[in-house]
């Protein structure tokens, strides 16, 4: 073993931060942690004669590890064994007698599907938002986006899932479900979410991704309607739907046209940004189970990750 000379530094060298390091302290510190058990701990089990259950906010923990990660339940109970940066995040120190295995795991994801907890936390955690004056709820862009299914008959059934749906978009064919939200115009923050599978037209779920308060609604052309554009009679309280205009084959657009386009084009690039987190942030471009069910309260649970995480400046300075 090579001796250390007389000029060598006596501390060593602090190790680099990670993005992963460094990803998990932000989401540590905004993630309302006592909220969200709150709202779990009655339908979590309570020790009793048989084995004592893991608390609750480790178990929490580990399930958020997997939506932004993506883990599988096996993979999961493997990184925890493997990576002590993602046991000391869950709470499991050097000590801990045992480690969740992948069937408890998996418990605990189906007990937050069987009460739709996901879709509380997603509406505690944009009601907090909002009261925090980070949600502002005066006007809403609405979008959807889809989310691709295995088309694979190599299973079990010898079938895709019957739930999934093909849609064309472009010159090409989708097979998968749909995410539609409503987002806050001013904030970018994801207020409604509403999942359905993919042959189901943009504009038929306008309505249900509005919360009613709203003064002014952006949309791309699949919005479109009578009913929802600058020039349509509106009653008292109803928004103003605004969209792009498209231009004809035998016709330019004018110069008020083109205007307009250009003012709307930033504003309605906000509804992107949500979608950027849960794809490229966090890496959900595939549905991971079979049905709707399941994979909506993922989709309801990974968007109220992203609002957390699009203000994350924001909490951490408060």
């Amino acid at each position: 073993m090579k001796q250390l000379g007389l000029n060598a530094p006596l501390s060593v060298k602090k190790p680099k931060l990670t993005k992963r390091q460094k990803f998990l302290q932000e989401m540590e510190r905004v993630v309302p942690w006592e909220l969200w058990v709150s709202r779990i701990a009655p339908h979590y089990p309570t020790a009793g004669r048989g084995r004592r259950p893991f608390e609750l906010e480790t178990m929490l923990r580990i399930h958020l590890m997997q939506q932004w990660f993506g883990y599988s339940d096996p993979g999961m109970e493997e990184a925890l064994h493997e990576v002590p940066m993602l046991r000391g995040f869950a709470g499991l120190g050097a000590g801990a007698d045992a480690l969740p295995d992948e069937t408890t795991i998996l418990r605990f994801r189906r007990l937050l599907e069987r009460h739709h907890l996901a879709r509380t936390l997603f509406g505690e955690t944009a009601a907090m938002l909002a009261g925090r004056g980070l949600l502002l709820r005066q006007g809403t862009i609405v979008d959807a986006t889809l989310v691709a299914a295995p088309p694979s008959t190599k299973n079990r059934d010898r079938k895709r899932d019957p739930e999934m749906t093909s849609t064309k978009k472009g010159n090409n064919y989708h097979f998968g479900l749909k995410a539609h939200i409503g987002v806050d115009a001013a904030s970018g923050l994801v207020h409604t979410v509403e999942v359905t599978t993919a042959k189901v037209a943009d504009g038929s779920m306008a309505d249900l991704l509005l919360h009613g308060d709203e003064d002014v609604v952006l949309g791309d052309r699949a919005y479109t309607r009578n009913d929802r554009n600058l020039e349509a009679e509106r009653g008292e309280g109803e928004p103003v739907w605004a969209f792009p205009f498209k231009r004809k084959k035998d016709r330019e657009l004018t110069e008020d046209q083109a205007v307009l386009n250009r003012m709307l084009a930033p504003l309605r690039a906000a509804v992107e940004h949500p979608f950027r987190i849960v794809k490229r942030q966090f890496g959900h471009t595939k549905a991971r189970y079979r049905g709707l069910s399941k994979n909506g309260q993922q989709i309801c649970l990974l968007f109220a990750l992203a609002n957390l995480y699009h203000v994350r400046g924001e909490l951490m300075a408060a």
